[in-house]
Formats: C-alpha cells, structure tokens, sequence
C-alpha cells in the first residue's frame, strides 16, 4: 500500500538531518584515496553510459541513509503506480504517460476506453509514414517540389526540449548519412523571433509544424498568425504548408487548415513530450523515424533501470536522492549541469523548464504547505564556454552550487587535429577531469585571490559518444531523476500552475481591463 507522506515526516529524514558530517572532498579526492572513490562511486547507465557521484560530498553512511529514504518513500513503488496508470497528477487529476510513448514497462493502461501504448504507437506510425513520404517527395509543396526545411511553432516544452534533442543530434546526422531537412524553431512572441527563422528559409520550400496541446495558446496561435502572413504574401496557401501536433479534441484536430494532425494528450505534460509525437515529428522529419526510435530505445532503457529498487542500480534515483542531500541537509541551493559537449547547447535549457516547472512547489500533492525546500535553480552552459563565464563564481565565489558534469569520450563527427601534442576532443576531456579536481580540492596560495578553497561537488556522466540512444537515455534519466525527487517531497511534479497567472494577467492587459500599478506598467510600454 502506497502511502504518501511529506518528507519531514519520515523516520529517514532525521537519520538524515542527524548524520552531523560532510565529505571533505579536499581529502577524500586527494591521491590514492580519490583513485579509489572514483573506481567505486561509479554506476552503470543506459545508453552506453556511467554516472560516476566519487566528488560528491557523500559515503558509505550516507548512501545508507540514502537507501532507507528510498525504501520508506516507496519511491520504486511510486514509479511503478505511475507507470500503470495511477492518477499520480494529483493537481489536474491525471495520469503520467510519457514513458509509454517509448514503451510498456507494466500493465496495460486504458483511459477515454483507449489503450495508451496503442494508441501512442499509432501516432508514430503515422508521423513515421509521413516523414518517409515528404522525404520520398510523396507530400511536396504546391509546385511538386520537396520540402527541405522543417520549423516547429511551439513554445516551453513545445519547444526546449525538441529543439535542444535536434541541436543534439544534428551534426551526428549529418556524420551519418541520416540527415534529411534543416529545422528552425520559432517560440517567441516576440516578431522579431518569427521573423528571424522566416528571413533565413525559402518559404515555399519550408514546412511548418504547429504544437499546441489545447489549440488555444496565446504566444503559439500569434506566432501561427505572423507565419500564415508570411506565406501567403509569398503567394502559397498556408495549408498545404502546415501540419498540427495537438489533442484529438482542440480546434487543430480535423481542420482542413493543416495537411495532417498528429496527436497527444492531457496525460503528457509538455516537458515531458520530447518522446511523444511533439518531439517526434520534427525529429523524424529531420533525421528519419529510425533515429528518432532508437532514440526512444535509450529512454525505454533509462525506464527499465528506473525500476530497479537498489540505488547502486537505478541511477536516476541515486542522483535524485544525492540531489535531495545536497538541498535539503547540505543546504544548497542550485545545481549546475555542465555538459562538455557542444551537441549539448540547449539541454540545460530544457532541464530548467524540466526541473524548476515541476519541482518549483511549496505545497504538497495535496495542497498543503511544506516545511523544507524543494527543487532546486537549475542553470549551464556547455564547456569550455562556461569556464570562461561563470565558472569564477563557482570556484572562489561565498556560495557553493553542486556540479553536474557530463562528458563523452569521442566527438560525434570525427574530424579533429592534433595541436599541441594532442588533440581538441582530448584537451576538451582534460578540461572536464580538470575542473572536477579543481572543484573538489581547490589549491591553497598565501595570495588569497589565488586560494581555492575546494570542497565544490561534482558528478559525471561519461558517455563513449553522444548517439540517439544516448541522448534518448540522458533525457530520461532526468525526466526519472526529477520524479524521484518530487516523490521525496512529495508534491506534484505534474502541473504547473505557477506559469497560468501571468498569462490570465496579459490577456486583462491586452483586453485594457487594468487598472492601478498593471495599468501604469501597460501604459509604460504603450499597449
């Protein structure tokens, strides 16, 4: 029997607050001692991939700690509810499916009389088909000519998370002999985004992929709007250029605007939509379904390991629970995800989205405040980039932000020079294993703004080279990661009320029914 419990009320979470030490990492990474930690603080992942957590401020004592948590949190118990088609969004009364667009991992889910895995399954056979066909010039513009570029009209996780699974894949296509059509992102509200993607493509050989799970939001319909424009002032009718990802029951299903409509539903939450059909089109269309299903394989296996109720197995779990250490008895209060890899630009944009919109809660499942912190801040940039930006706070700066490094041993392309006695993806991997000894033990120097205090904590996932199913298995790992930790403090990781306010606050702005401080704002900007 599932019992859902706040954090502070577990048993766990005062052995946790009573442990009363922390690693020093300037000694624990230090010389033989730090080999050791980094051969046994090491668990596989899917993906061809390890999580290795030796820089992290934890021990065997904690670990144990660790493992009570995520037994008295039932938290393999919770996952499993999920996955079978309990109604884990507590907030919107919904079930969590988006793990079935890339598998069955337990019984078979029915809603709306539907089989969910059937019925997700059907939508990618279908966008499937159509890829093939667009790529094959089966489904050509209205001259009989191919389509070449794809842009996606989305905005949040109609757009982040797509867009940073594209940028990821896009040069290892390319390398591959996989790479189809060029795709543009428009998300924005502001023209200036819409008419950037649109002055850099051949209208007339562009096709356009509306992503609204309601058919009714705001910035997305606008953004539809400036592109319907401009294809028409092109002299082409916008509905042989377009085609819809949305509900089965939104204004989008069914209308003779669009060449075709692929479905989702309420029960995918739009960060966690990469793997359905709202990742799935664009995906498919750039690179071909293939890719996109082995990229699907990596998260099916990301799943799996999720299952497993010992943490030194289950990866995604054991860096949720390092995660909820860190915050809650270590007291941190951001996390940085660092990947040394340039495929990578925009992942730790769509972990923010990922992260903050669903463990940003101060109340429970149940609507009741909570009296400890939950999910963390949540920010990156791929490196070296960042070493030369705000890597200075994080070394040397008065707060300590927990490091997530992640690394691949080779570079998806191939082509490199030696410079220097080695070469770019070798002095790229210098710089990762680097900083994780600069962070953890620091360097003392009598010139104090040359003294590094160290004692800064890392993890790392290591990776042979960024694939689809690598990159499948990194995206679930933290999907599962972050579900992990909204079990342990129990609040609902699957709403997102907090971005509603605004948006019924611009349409009062908008309809010029303000008054007071948010008319004097509106008046300031001439609305």
């Amino acid at each position: 029997m599932i019992s859902w419990k706040n954090f502070d009320e577990l048993a766990a979470y005062d052995k946790l607050m009573g442990l009363g030490h922390k690693v020093d990492l300037t000694k624990e990474m230090a010389g033989e001692n730090g080999a050791a930690r980094v051969a046994k603080y090491s668990v596989p992942m899917a993906g061809d991939m390890t999580y290795n957590f030796a820089s992290k401020q934890v021990d065997d004592e904690v670990l144990a700690a660790l493992t009570d948590l995520a037994e008295e949190a039932q938290l393999v118990d919770k996952y499993e509810a999920l996955y079978n088609g309990e109604v884990i969004n507590t907030g919107e009364k919904r079930m969590v499916l988006h793990q079935l667009c890339r598998g069955q991992q337990g019984d078979a889910v029915v809603a709306d009389g539907v089989d969910k895995r059937e019925f997700y399954t059907e939508q990618q056979r279908r966008f499937s088909e159509f890829a093939n066909k667009v790529h094959a010039g089966e489904i050509t513009n209205a001259a009989g000519e191919k389509f070449t570029t794809v842009v996606q009209i989305g905005i949040g996780g109609s757009d982040l998370g797509p867009r940073a699974m594209y940028l990821a894949l896009e040069n290892w296509a390319k390398a591959n002999d996989t790479f189809k059509m060029d795709a543009k992102f428009i998300s924005n509200v502001d023209p200036d985004d819409a008419a950037g993607v649109l002055n850099s493509i051949d209208v007339a050989h562009a096709l356009f992929v509306l992503v609204s799970k309601s058919g009714t939001t705001l910035e997305t319909l606008t953004n539809e709007s400036f592109v319907k424009d401009a294809i028409r002032k092109a002299g082409l009718d916008p509905a042989n250029h377009m085609v819809a990802v949305t509900s089965e029951t939104s204004p989008l299903a069914g209308n003779s605007d669009y060449l075709d409509a692929f479905f989702m539903d309420d029960y995918i939450g739009g960060r966690y939509s990469s793997s359905s059909a709202v990742g799935g089109v664009i995906l498919s269309l750039a690179f071909g379904p293939e890719v996109f299903a082995r990229f699907l394989d990596g998260a099916a296996a990301a799943d799996a390991t999720a299952k497993n109720k010992d943490i030194m197995a289950n990866p995604a779990m054991l860096d949720a629970l390092i995660g909820v250490y860190e915050r809650n008895v270590l007291g941190y209060q951001s996390t940085a995800v660092l990947p040394y890899s340039q495929a990578l630009s925009r992942f730790p944009a769509h972990l923010q989205q990922l992260d903050m919109e669903s463990n940003g809660k101060s109340v429970n499942r149940f609507g009741e405040p909570v009296n400890y912190m939950t999910g963390p801040i949540i920010f990156g940039e791929p490196g070296t980039n960042g070493q030369h930006s705000f890597y200075q706070l994080l070394h040397q700066g008065t707060t300590i932000v927990p490091l997530q490094f992640i690394g691949f041993k080779k570079s998806q392309i191939g082509m490199d020079v030696d410079i220097q006695g080695s070469t770019s993806q070798a002095k790229l991997c210098a710089n990762v294993a680097a900083q994780i000894m600069a962070f953890a033990c620091g360097k003392s120097d009598e010139n104090k703004n040359k003294n590094f205090e160290g004692g800064r904590p890392s993890s790392i996932i290591i990776g042979e080279k960024l694939t689809p199913e690598a990159l499948g298995a990194l995206l679930a790992h933290y999907e599962n990661k972050v579900m992990f930790q909204g079990f342990v403090w129990n609040v609902n990781s699957f709403d997102q009320e907090g971005v509603q306010l605004g948006k019924v606050l611009a349409k009062k702005v908008l309809a010029h029914e303000t008054d007071g401080a948010l008319k004097a704002y509106a008046d300031l900007l001439e609305i």
